[in-house]
């Protein structure tokens, strides 16, 4: 029996982010299925995403992509009055501006989500096997 697991990857810099972007290109979510919890300075983004950590590279898996320490965010080419409306996640991009960051989230349709945060902290954690 192979074993099965659940990933859990912490970004604090860069290099841990690009390694979450690797995983989650090609997820597909839904504009419902994105937080923004301003009090508590969290985004989060419930993606379908193919498992690529392993050779296993056709399987789907549920995750969330928790972004904390945001404080504020700013959408462009994302109709969110249409709930359903799917996008499918490019890559998550790093800019250091001035003594903050932006982290872009950039999808299909030149759609793109900019979060300014103090701090890089990102998690990306699954939630279950095998869609």
């Amino acid at each position: 029996m192979k074993k099965k697991y659940l990933a859990k990857i912490i970004a604090k810099d860069n290099q841990g982010l690009q390694l979450i972007s690797a995983c989650c290109a090609g997820a597909i979510l839904k504009i419902h299925e994105i937080k923004y919890l301003p009090n508590n300075k969290i985004v989060l983004l419930f993606l379908e995403r193919f498992r690529k950590e392993t050779d296993e590279d056709n399987v789907k898996i549920n995750s969330i992509c928790k972004f904390e320490y945001v404080d504020s965010v700013k959408s462009k080419n994302i109709n969110q009055n249409d709930p359903d409306l799917l996008l499918e996640l490019f890559t998550i991009d790093l800019l250091k501006n001035k003594e903050n960051y932006e982290i872009n989230l950039i999808f299909s349709s030149n759609a793109y989500i900019t979060l300014l945060t103090e701090i890089v902290e990102v998690t990306l954690e699954d939630q279950n096997q095998d869609l």
